[in-house]
């Protein structure tokens, strides 16, 4: 189910960015062809001033309009980067939620359990709750008839794989939140390239010339930035939980065997 969930944010937000790219460039191609046919000379000056201002307090149209300034290939990879990151980011929350449980009531139920049923029932129990502290629960009583030692053995070496499930995807994450800015940076590279391009080219060096070049560097640099920002939260909201599920997966281990040395000076 939580991968489900991932899948349809992820084709959600490729519709989404690919129909306010798509958009964007037909608004584009649309004011460069009906720019030199449109010239009203009746225009107020002051009217048109407003409107225009009022266009420009739009974030959506100023998103639009800088990731088309940017350039397509560099700001393509850049978006992809996002929208991969946080495909990984959505379904890594949506697990990490869902493998989360209430330790003490599980405790008590087991405890319960093993009073009033022995291991079987509280083997029944864990089998009946989620979450990796009720996996571990339930290796350990699936081994409480060879002794404690084993019962621990098999708790640590348990807890190790459901460690590992639960930081699963975190490295692709990580490169995400390298690899934005290290687009951006390299869009940076090309364009400053670009500048002295048309500088060498042009055989003067015009602010005009210059400034086209700088400007592309900084839109990308800058978007790649802001996507190692989004990604970087996402990471550390991830590796905060897992290690909050590890001390509770820890703790609750350690009064599963205590439980289970009360059990059986009992019997």
């Amino acid at each position: 189910m939580k991968r489900l969930f991932a899948l349809i944010a992820v084709f959600g937000m490729l519709l989404f960015v690919a129909s306010n790219v798509v958009v964007a460039q037909e608004e584009e191609a649309a004011t460069e062809e009906a720019a030199p046919a449109q010239v009203d000379l009746t225009a107020d000056p002051e009217e048109d001033a407003a409107a225009a201002a009022e266009e420009g307090k739009s974030l959506h149209s100023q998103l639009k309009q800088k990731f088309i300034e940017g350039g397509a290939f560099f700001m393509t990879f850049v978006l992809l980067a996002l929208i991969l990151g946080l495909a990984f980011s959505i379904e890594r929350v949506l697990y990490l939620n869902l493998a989360t449980s209430n330790t003490k009531k599980l405790l008590a139920k087991v405890e319960e359990a093993l009073d009033s049923g022995g291991v079987e029932a509280a083997k029944e129990v864990c089998r009946n709750t989620r979450g990796p502290v009720a996996s571990i629960f339930y290796q350990g009583l699936d081994r409480a008839d060879h002794g404690i030692d084993v019962v621990e053995k098999s708790i640590i070496s348990y807890g190790g794989v459901q460690a590992g499930l639960l930081e699963k995807g975190l490295s692709w994450i990580g490169l995400f939140i390298a690899l934005a800015p290290m687009l951006g940076f390299m869009g940076t590279v090309i364009g400053m390239i670009g500048a002295f391009d048309a500088i060498e080219i042009a055989g003067d060096i015009s602010p005009s010339l210059v400034a086209g070049g700088i400007k592309v560097a900084l839109i990308t640099t800058v978007f790649g930035l802001i996507v190692a920002i989004i990604l970087q939260i996402f990471y550390n909201y991830c590796v905060a939980k897992i290690d909050s599920i590890v001390n509770d997966m820890e703790d609750a281990s350690i009064s599963l065997l205590d439980l289970l040395v009360k059990h059986n000076l009992k019997k």
